[in-house]
């Protein structure tokens, strides 16, 4: 298993994460807006590089998660990192209301189908995770999945962290590696977003009344997400969370963090054996 990549964002994986300590802005020394730039173009043509060679190594996939509260970026930061990645090599999925053909099976089946092949990365935009947040401010929602027996909710959420521990282990442990990213944006900067999206007539279509309405949940949401990352934050499965009420800077600490989990697999492009060398020349020759 590759090893977690430093980041001053990084959640500890001993459960001392307090969501309360973490920033939503980018700290004093931050580069400036036209470094941010610099450096991102940089990381993005680095990224580029790397998925080429972990295409063609074919050991290894990678899977990016993206979480959030709505309104923090998460759309425009997998586009901006993702930027200069061959299409063919990545894929992206968002999952929102779960169907009734996936209300059928059990949580993780919806994304497990989705998950990327060795070669490739995949985005999730959303994901299982929606299952121990959204789900647990609105346990109403339950009552859709049919579950045979229902535990008291503290025991429910419990046994959903164990699963998804479980299974991000055994992704690790077969070649996955799992980058996990909550852009933690503050509720002041999301009103501003939200007001940006009523005023702005391009943006209209973004808006949705019920968004606003999750608001009234923050503090519920906020709990949930510092239990949950403080239970599946692991060594093979990192979380990150990521200020993000400046967008540009939350692009480059994403893409630096995915950049240099990649470096550290060490990928290459196969060598060719003896055999295939002599059967180069041949056909060099042949066309020459």
């Amino acid at each position: 298993m590759v090893e977690a990549c430093a980041s001053p964002y990084r959640v500890p994986f001993d459960g001392t994460f307090k969501r309360a300590k973490a920033a939503t802005t980018p700290p004093k020394n931050a580069p400036d807006e036209a470094e941010c730039k610099l450096r991102l173009a940089v990381r993005v043509q680095e990224l580029d590089d790397l998925q080429r060679k972990l295409y063609a190594d074919n050991h290894h996939a990678l899977l990016l998660i993206f979480q959030a509260m709505d309104a923090a970026g998460k759309d425009s930061t997998i586009r901006a990192v993702m930027s200069g990645v061959n299409p063919a090599g990545c894929q992206v999925y968002s999952f929102k209301t779960p169907s009734e053909e996936e209300l059928d099976h059990d949580f993780l089946w919806r994304t497990t189908r989705c998950l990327p092949e060795r070669g490739r990365i995949g985005i999730f935009n959303r994901s299982y995770y929606e299952e121990v947040l959204v789900v647990r401010v609105h346990p109403d929602y339950l009552a859709r999945q049919r579950l045979p027996e229902l535990p008291a909710q503290d025991k429910l959420w419990k046994q959903r962290h164990d699963s998804i521990r479980e299974h991000e282990a055994h992704l690790a442990r077969n070649g996955t590696v799992v980058l996990k990213f909550w852009l933690n944006v503050s509720r002041e900067e999301q009103r501003r977003r939200f007001l940006a999206r009523i005023e702005e007539p391009r943006k209209n279509w973004k808006f949705s009344v019920a968004d606003v309405r999750e608001r009234n949940h923050w503090k519920e949401y906020m709990a949930a997400y510092e239990e949950t990352l403080n239970a599946t934050s692991r060594p093979w499965a990192p979380w990150y969370a990521i200020p993000a009420d400046d967008k540009l800077y939350t692009r480059l600490c994403v893409a630096e963090i995915i950049v240099e989990t990649l470096k550290a697999l060490k990928l290459d492009y196969p060598k060719t054996s003896e055999a295939g060398q002599i059967a180069l020349r041949e056909m060099r020759t042949l066309l020459e």
